[in-house]
């Protein structure tokens, strides 16, 4: 029986082709990787919104989703809020659209520097802004709420010459063990409208 004769490599030609083959790999490594990050771009890109840098409604909805489970896996508390600007039409209708979208931008920057960084802020669309508060109480986030709208009430809008005093509604409720996000999030818009009347602001 005849054997298959194999013939080695000259030293030096063996150490360019793995050198080869390990820049080859090197490079295929730094195209995944590439790759990866591209992917991951896309990924905040799909869950974020374009005139704020909040999470879009996409991206809010599935942290409402993982809050409510959380809190009927381990009962942890947390509440939600709902926020929106208030008269955000005339200011549109008066000024533009272009110093709407300032005065969005305004109230979402206001809304984000006094959270926590492990709390969800994300604009649900139009002036309306979601807001999950972890570890919080009802009470607790309701005084947050009133803290929030003081804040935006103190911080008017400058531009140029123009100064926008800015108001906003903002409705609190906690999750409940058997809750759903569209619950939740019925309860939250309920009390935001009934704050909007106790506070004699007309409904968009």
């Amino acid at each position: 029986m005849k054997h298959a004769t194999v013939h080695a490599l000259p030293r030096d030609e063996f150490r360019v082709e793995l050198g080869e083959l390990r820049g080859e790999v090197e490079r295929l490594s730094a195209e995944l990787e590439e790759l990866r990050s591209h992917a991951a771009n896309l990924e905040t890109l799909a869950l974020e919104d374009p005139l704020t840098g909040l999470l879009n409604r996409r991206g809010f909805m599935r942290d409402l989703t993982r809050a409510i489970a959380y809190r009927a896996r381990y009962g942890s508390p947390a509440a939600l809020m709902l926020a929106d600007l208030d008269r955000f039409k005339p200011i549109n209708d008066t000024y533009g659209h272009a110093v709407g979208d300032r005065a969005l931008a305004h109230l979402s920057a206001l809304l984000r520097g006094h959270i926590r960084a492990s709390d969800s802020l994300g604009r649900l669309g139009g002036d309306e802004f979601g807001l999950i508060l972890w570890q919080v109480d009802e009470g607790i986030a309701c005084k947050k709420a009133a803290a929030l709208q003081a804040i935006v009430a103190g911080a008017p809008l400058v531009l140029g010459g123009l100064t926008l005093r800015l108001s906003a509604s903002i409705g609190c409720t906690r999750f409940e063990a058997d809750d759903t996000p569209e619950e939740a999030l019925r309860r939250a818009d309920a009390a935001m409208y009934r704050q909007k009347a106790e506070r004699g602001v007309e409904r968009a």
